[in-house]
């Protein structure tokens, strides 16, 4: 089992940045690729970002493109989503994901452990 805590959200204004970090208790954790999700209220919840287990490889969505990244520390069982260059649209609650496969994914059914969520507001 793992459970996921995330932290680091808060209030930007646009153009700001904020860094989100989801510990992981387990000690699987450096085999698990992670991934990073949001919802906005009103949508369904979406892909941000993935990274694997490692931290060789890197998916975003679209939107986020060059704007975040993702990043990993093993030993600290910890992951990060860098979000620079905020805008309004960020604004969402964001979860990260685990998944029992090396290999980066971006659907939510294939990861299997979940985080609670922190919100991130950006303000224009």
């Amino acid at each position: 089992q793992v459970q996921l805590v995330e932290s680091g959200g808060g209030l930007v204004q646009a153009g700001g940045s904020l860094r989100l970090s989801c510990t992981a208790s387990g000690r699987t954790f450096s085999t698990y690729a992670m991934g990073w999700f949001r919802q906005a209220p009103g949508k369904e919840r979406e892909f941000v970002a993935a990274i694997s287990w490692i931290g060789s490889s890197t998916d975003y969505t679209d939107s986020v493109k060059g704007r975040f990244t993702a990043s990993r520390d093993n030993a600290k069982r910890t992951v990060y989503l860098q979000m620079n260059s905020l805008k309004p649209e960020d604004t969402a609650v964001y979860y990260c994901a685990a998944r029992r496969r090396s290999g980066l994914a971006s659907r939510e059914d294939e990861y299997d452990y979940w985080g609670q969520g922190t919100q991130v507001t950006v303000s224009s």
